[in-house]
């Protein structure tokens, strides 16, 4: 099985709901790498890299979010694994 990587940006009610550290801890359960941060204009910005399935599992997970979020779109943006992400977290 191949690594994926991808960067994501999240938009829709997705700051304020507990959308961040929700997604840092399903990235860390499943046992991706990357990170994951609120951007200034009110969309969240992350990057997962792992194992293929682990990666389409938190991209399914990011379009529901936690319940008091609403999604409304997600741009994902395959890039070259590079192997040197650090345990999923989130940045500040």
């Amino acid at each position: 099985m191949d690594s994926r990587r991808v960067h994501l940006f999240i938009s829709g009610r997705v700051q304020g709901v507990w959308y961040r550290a929700s997604m840092s801890n399903e990235g860390a359960k499943i046992g991706l790498n990357g990170w994951v941060r609120n951007l200034d204009d009110g969309r969240v910005e992350a990057v997962v890299e792992g194992m293929e399935d682990d990666v389409e599992k938190i991209i399914t997970w990011c379009h529901k979010g936690p319940s008091m979020a609403r999604v409304d779109d997600i741009v994902v943006e395959d890039e070259t694994p590079t192997g040197k992400e650090p345990p999923f977290k989130t940045r500040y």
